[in-house]
């Protein structure tokens, strides 16, 4: 839609479109910390019913006043909703689990919040080219304000069993109430204490960043499925096999629901990464559109070794902090996002898609063999924190 020229307002150049992106990128950084220790001040499920809110107005101006100060306002609307909702859902629900004295069940819920999202995308990806075709650019406006709307509902309907404030009471580690004026750079020493003094957390911490490689390179993966793909009808082809990468991630998911909660040490994902990054390679270099069911398993277990990192560590941090330290992990996260992409556009000068998704294979499987060299003591403790 940005670049039609069909539209009012768009058709706008590939550079114009690139500064958007940027926007983006740079609203997403200088959000997400922010919000974090937000989130860690107020009730956390408030913030999540106006994430999706914030993100449907953006939505609304790129339908019905479309321009490039439109686009560029939803962008930044789009960011701080997404930012509202990093962190912030991870902490209401181990938080909540934990006041009822089953925060071992966390990476369960987890793999199934992962699990139902990738559904969403496969779903509403299906359902993009008919409704677009049916009602064009305003009916899947209209769709995508729909579904931000159903997004904030559900949130209102989570419980919040420890709130920010109640959650810290009683705790060696309590912030300062609000009227001493230091909660909030309470919430800050506290989360830059923990990644600075306790081992433990910071090495969980650099394996969930890590953890994230391949999944920034996901847009891609038509490239590759294009190289894979030799038979008549492209379109449907590539389309075939992006539905089965979609399904190895889902089942990734629903893995973590069914690991035992004794799995929660870094050491135990070292032989699964070795092995995703295995069939990830060789179901690249295959070449064929059969190899797509190996990178398909290979995202499976990344998303699977995700989910587990991201239990590990809300086992290991406080309430008082949790969400601030998650979101600095989102923004860890967002720069191996953007070295991947810079990676990418440098490899591509040289060799193939192909080629490239086998390379970004190695550091999951470098990864793996430091995580089965590394002492196996580190345990993540769930309790109430």
């Amino acid at each position: 839609m940005f670049a039609d020229p069909t539209v009012p307002g768009a058709g706008l150049s590939a550079a114009s479109i690139s500064s958007l992106f940027i926007i983006w990128s740079l609203c997403s950084f200088v959000f997400e910390i922010p919000t974090g220790v937000l989130a860690d001040r107020v009730p956390r499920r408030t913030l999540l019913v106006i994430g999706p809110m914030l993100t449907g107005a953006g939505f609304a101006l790129w339908t019905w006043w479309p321009s490039y100060a439109a686009f560029a306002a939803g962008f930044v609307l789009w960011s701080a909703g997404s930012a509202l909702r990093s962190g912030t859902l991870q902490a209401l629900l181990y938080d909540t689990l934990a006041a009822r004295g089953e925060a071992l069940r966390y990476a369960a819920l987890a793999g199934r919040v992962r699990a139902m999202g990738a559904v969403g995308v496969l779903v509403g990806t299906g359902l993009a080219v008919p409704l677009a075709a049916w009602g064009g650019y305003h009916a899947v406006g209209a769709a995508s304000l729909v579904a931000c709307a159903i997004c904030a509902a559900a949130s209102a309907a989570l419980p919040e069993d420890a709130p920010p404030g109640r959650a810290e009471r009683g705790s060696d580690d309590r912030v300062e109430d609000d009227e001493s004026g230091m909660g909030w750079r309470s919430v800050l020493v506290d989360a830059c204490g923990r990644l600075r003094h306790d081992r433990t957390v910071r090495r969980i911490f650099v394996l969930l960043i890590v953890l994230t490689w391949v999944a920034a390179l996901d847009e891609f993966l038509p490239l590759l499925a294009e190289e894979m793909w030799s038979g008549p009808d492209a379109v449907t082809g590539v389309a075939g096999l992006m539905v089965i990468v979609a399904l190895g991630d889902i089942a990734g998911g629903w893995a973590a629901v069914r690991t035992e909660p004794s799995a929660f040490r870094p050491r135990r994902l070292a032989p699964w990464l070795i092995a995703g990054a295995a069939a990830l390679a060789g179901g690249a270099l295959l070449d064929h559109p059969t190899g797509i069911i190996l990178v398909a398993f290979a995202f499976g277990v990344f998303g699977w070794a995700l989910v587990m990192a991201d239990a590990m560590l809300q086992h290991q941090v406080s309430s008082t902090s949790r969400a601030t330290i998650t979101s600095v992990a989102g923004v860890g996260e967002e720069v191996v996002a953007i070295g991947a992409f810079a990676a990418w556009a440098v490899g591509s000068a040289w060799a193939s898609s192909t080629v490239l998704f086998a390379v970004a294979a190695v550091p999951y499987a470098v990864l793996g063999v430091a995580l089965m060299l590394s002492p196996g003591a580190t345990t993540a403790r769930a309790s109430d924190r």
